[in-house]
């Protein structure tokens, strides 16, 4: 089965709690295991840098959805493409804690990495060094 992936950043709200925030990730995860996405996303306390991953029409419902969410502004994709396999197969969302200068560095870095082979290697030198924290 062919797959998406689309990568992005944006800055949350000011006064998003925790609670809510916690709310927005149950709900997204459940969406996304029902529509077969996997992904991750880094918060630092105040930006959000979210990979997501999975069928293409999925990937755009749930993109959609992302765009018109109110919990974030100043949204800035980062690239999109055709993924070859999973990077976070079993995760229909998960939520790791990033510094901000992390989420400086990876969302200013070149992303045009997503739509050329070795794209994924790419994202997992990025990203998983958050899981095994």
């Amino acid at each position: 089965m062919p797959l998406r992936a689309i990568a992005y950043a944006s800055e949350a709200i000011l006064g998003l709690s925790i609670d809510h925030l916690d709310d927005l990730i149950r709900y997204a995860a459940r969406f996304n295991l029902d529509m077969g996405i996997t992904g991750v996303l880094l918060y630092d306390g105040s930006r959000f840098l979210q990979y997501i991953e999975g069928p293409p029409d999925a990937i755009g419902v749930a993109y959609g959805r992302i765009l018109a969410a109110r919990s974030h502004h100043e949204f800035v994709e980062l690239g999109r493409g055709h993924v070859s396999r999973r990077v976070f197969p079993y995760w229909s969302m998960q939520m790791l804690p990033a510094e901000p200068h992390e989420i400086r560095r990876v969302a200013q870095g070149d992303w045009g990495w997503l739509s050329r082979a070795g794209g994924l290697r790419r994202l997992e030198e990025v990203v998983l060094p958050h899981v095994n924290r």
